[in-house]
């Protein structure tokens, strides 16, 4: 795989990935997801405020990681 970080294209939308060799798995940008799936204006918010709401549910999907950067191209 010679590109670690590229940008892959879903319903015509760009999603932010990358390749991690040693473990040999793709991470995608969950906010470029959330965007192509709920078409909402502010991505981020929207994942932000879904969150927390899974936080005071109890689900542990989300975690201390406010946010991890996602070079884009």
């Amino acid at each position: 795989m010679k590109e670690k970080n590229s940008i892959q294209l879903f319903e015509r939308r760009q999603v932010r990935t990358h390749w991690d060799e040693e473990q040999e798995k793709w991470y995608f940008s969950i906010v470029d997801v959330v965007g192509v799936l709920t078409d909402s204006p502010n991505p981020r918010k929207y994942w932000s405020v879904l969150k927390t709401r899974l936080k005071k549910e109890g689900s542990e999907l989300a975690t201390n990681c406010s946010q991890l950067k996602m070079l884009s191209s």
